[in-house]
């Protein structure tokens, strides 16, 4: 049984056929895997790109998180390049992050008394596919019912504040989208809550 329940959301950049914006969902024996994935640029190029990074995640049988940001480097060399956040949920109530560029990742607590209710992602400067900065996954305590968000710069930040959490994974993803989409790049929001109790 998977640790997470998880929905997507997407919109196509206005006038480009196909989207520079991928996820990855896999289940591993040990935890869930995330991957967001934005191809630098727009239309077929950064496709291409985004398909090449997202290949690398949905093959990956590692959690080890930095070790699947190198391997995508390695990947991307001599292509546009991309920016990636990634997850890993794991059975001990804990969470590992990591982002290289500017797929922003917020965690929203269930209970609204949890210090602090919301947390984001550091982002390291950067982009995959060339020389990467000092990257570290930091790790972060998970419980029931608490909701990960990642989504790419085509959604406005700010697109968690006031967000209702009670909505499913799907509902989150489908009121950030229709809010916050600005129109002028693809969209990819991904929302997933951690659903594993001891």
């Amino acid at each position: 049984m998977s640790l997470i329940d998880w929905s997507t959301a997407e919109e196509v950049r206005p006038g480009e056929s196909q989207s520079g914006d991928r996820y990855v969902v896999k289940d591993l024996p040990e935890g869930a895997l995330l991957a967001v994935v934005d191809g630098i640029g727009h239309g077929a190029d950064a496709a291409s790109s985004a398909a090449l990074a997202a290949g690398v995640f949905a093959c990956s049988q590692t959690p080890v998180l930095t070790s699947l940001v190198r391997r995508c480097q390695q990947r991307l060399q001599g292509t546009r390049g991309a920016v990636v956040s990634l997850a890993w949920f794991a059975s001990d109530q804990t969470m590992s992050w990591l982002g290289v560029g500017n797929v922003a990742g917020v965690l929203l607590r269930r209970q609204a008394c949890a210090v602090p209710r919301q947390e984001s992602l550091l982002l390291r400067a950067g982009t995959v596919g060339r020389p990467l900065p000092d990257i570290a996954a930091s790790v972060v305590p998970v419980s029931y019912g608490d909701t990960l968000i990642f989504a790419t710069d085509g959604i406005q930040r700010g697109f968690a504040d006031h967000l209702n959490v009670a909505g499913s994974p799907q509902e989150i993803a489908r009121e950030i989208l229709r809010n916050h989409w600005s129109k002028h790049d693809d969209a990819l929001v991904l929302v997933a809550r951690y659903v594993h109790k001891r």
